[in-house]
């Protein structure tokens, strides 16, 4: 069985560039991120997408040309893991997927801008474009739906609706926005999406899917605001998985409903512009950092996770 370096969230220093790699040198602060920023093909050039076309967003245990840089002891090939394989000191990064950040960022805070809290707060910021004084209904407080919260209260979103089977995460999530809680357990006889229509007036201006439930998703668009909602999926459900909506509602209804991966941000741009917001004290990222461990208590780290613990974990590589 061959290894696999895992893990997304890395803040890192280059150590040494290849032929033609442009923008960067040597000692330069990056945050390697799953998704490519080519900033060449017809998508990176565009404000519409985030999707690389030249390299396109895929599962994959390989480099981007199919090859592996890694190997063990005896020369057999160990595998990526999204492009960044980040469980180890040194690693291998095709430029595209590595973003150049201001030095001074403290690196327990910057490491959460290559994924987790980046793609929460720019999914208000950027997918939805969160109006000031909008609705916002987030299902599931996990990392993710808490870090939609601070996006959605940066963007001026005057009620923010957290949904979630565990009422513990409440006063957790109101440090990050949320103004009122729906335990999707105590609905008694009313689906889901009937309390959150009842509680905004007739639905929410936009839902946030964060647990990777199809049926959430059902039920998100159920309770977006008819004629201008907008349901914004970030969780993912078990491959198979399918969402049913009439097509009856679809028209007459008016709501739209996209995905959003990485929460709709270009890594080599709008990282930046997150680095700088958190060092005017705009973005919060501090609050989301709730264990630091070295890598000798990896074990351990593992396990606040599993416990549910911990929202985010800073593992120290050097100790």
């Amino acid at each position: 069985m061959r290894s696999l370096f895992i893990r997304l969230s890395l803040n890192s220093v280059v150590e040494s560039i290849g032929d033609g790699v442009k923008g960067l040198v040597e000692g330069d602060v990056v945050l390697p991120v799953f998704l490519p920023d080519c900033e060449e093909c017809i998508d990176c050039t565009s404000k519409k997408s985030n999707l690389c076309s030249r390299f396109q967003f895929k599962v994959s245990p390989w480099m981007h040309d199919g090859s592996s840089r890694f190997t063990d002891l005896n020369g057999q090939p160990l595998y990526h893991f999204l492009f960044t394989s980040t469980f180890t000191e040194y690693t291998v990064v095709h430029v595209a997927n590595v973003t150049k950040i201001d030095p001074t960022m403290p690196p327990n805070r910057a490491c959460l801008l290559s994924c987790g809290a980046s793609t929460g707060v720019g999914a208000a910021w950027r997918s939805a474009n969160v109006e000031a004084g909008s609705t916002v209904a987030i299902f599931g407080l996990g990392s993710i739906g808490l870090a939609v919260a601070e996006g959605a209260r940066l963007c001026g979103a005057a009620k923010i609706i957290g949904i979630d089977v565990n009422p513990e995460k409440f006063e957790i999530s109101k440090a990050f926005g949320v103004t009122d809680f729906v335990d999707s357990r105590s609905c008694g006889e009313k689906r889901l999406s009937e309390v959150i229509n009842e509680m905004t007036g007739g639905g929410a201006d936009y839902c946030f899917e964060c647990v990777g439930k199809a049926s959430l998703v059902e039920e998100a668009f159920a309770c977006c605001r008819k004629g201008w909602g907008k349901t914004i999926v970030l969780g993912v459900d078990k491959p198979g998985s399918q969402v049913t909506f009439g097509s009856f509602d679809v028209l007459h209804l008016g709501k739209s409903i996209m995905g959003s991966l990485f929460g709709g941000l270009k890594p080599k741009s709008d990282i930046p512009i997150l680095v700088k917001r958190y060092k005017d004290k705009e973005l919060d990222l501090d609050k989301f950092v709730t264990h630091e461990v070295g890598f000798s208590e990896i074990n351990r780290a593992f396990d606040l996770l599993l416990q549910g613990k911990s929202l985010r974990c800073v593992m120290w590589m050097d100790k």
